[in-house]
């Protein structure tokens, strides 16, 4: 996720506490969770807070390939549109429907109800835990893209 609005460090530090730690993170602030190898992938409560109230989702298909890294959908807010990224590559096997009739869930609960899509994991590239993630977000003053 790229082009979201800045948040200040008192923002992020805030949002770093409650990082979940049984999730992986990219450096554009996607998460993902890997069962059986199976990976669920949103974005995180920082980026969910810096773009504001989402109003639109665009997701990848079902059954589409997706690569580590490159752009699989977008998200748009009240005040930003911003590019969604793999934070892995795989067939994607699901997408959260309920999303489209309420996409406020993302910023109401971006790490439960608020997931994006489910993933046949093939690889996972530089996915961080949440401590490095934590001081990324700490120390965010842009995008890396």
């Amino acid at each position: 996720m790229t082009s979201a609005p800045h948040l200040s460090r008192e923002s992020a530090g805030e949002t770093a506490l409650s990082i979940p730690r049984h999730l992986r993170y990219t450096w554009d602030h996607e998460w993902l969770v890997v069962d059986e190898g199976n990976a669920t992938v949103g974005i995180t409560a920082f980026a969910a807070k810096a773009l504001g109230d989402v109003v639109d989702l665009r997701l990848p298909a079902v059954g589409s390939w997706v690569e580590a890294g490159e752009s699989c959908g977008r998200i748009e807010s009240l005040t930003a549109v911003s590019g969604l990224y793999a934070p892995a590559s795989g067939r994607v096997l699901e997408v959260n429907t309920a999303l489209a009739d309420d996409p406020g869930v993302v910023n109401a609960a971006p790490y439960t109800g608020g997931w994006l899509f489910r993933l046949r994991v093939e690889n996972i590239a530089g996915a961080l835990s949440a401590d490095a993630y934590a001081a990324h977000c700490a120390h965010t003053q842009g995008d890396r893209r």
